[in-house]
């Protein structure tokens, strides 16, 4: 399935729904299901979980993080159901 992306939020709408993988300032990673996402990149995820050197740390479920402590946003490419 190829998906057309021109611009940067068509990767991110492309991925609602799917496991997304996200860096925080301060050397904090989540990764979860990407639920909604608006302009300023502030984006709400369900099934949340920490993650600490690619292993969970902590199950965090559904979770609101503000656009301004993003620093990317990835397509996941493992499932994550620890």
């Amino acid at each position: 399935m190829a998906t057309k992306i021109e611009r940067p939020l068509d990767l991110l709408n492309a991925s609602k729904g799917k496991e997304v993988l996200v860096q925080l300032k301060g050397d904090k990673q989540l990764a979860g299901t990407l639920m909604a996402f608006d302009i300023h990149i502030n984006v709400v995820m369900d099934n949340a979980k920490e993650l600490v050197n690619g292993e969970v740390k902590k199950n965090i479920g559904l979770t609101f993080l503000r656009g301004d402590t993003i620093i990317f946003i990835s397509p996941a490419s493992t499932s994550l159901n620890k």
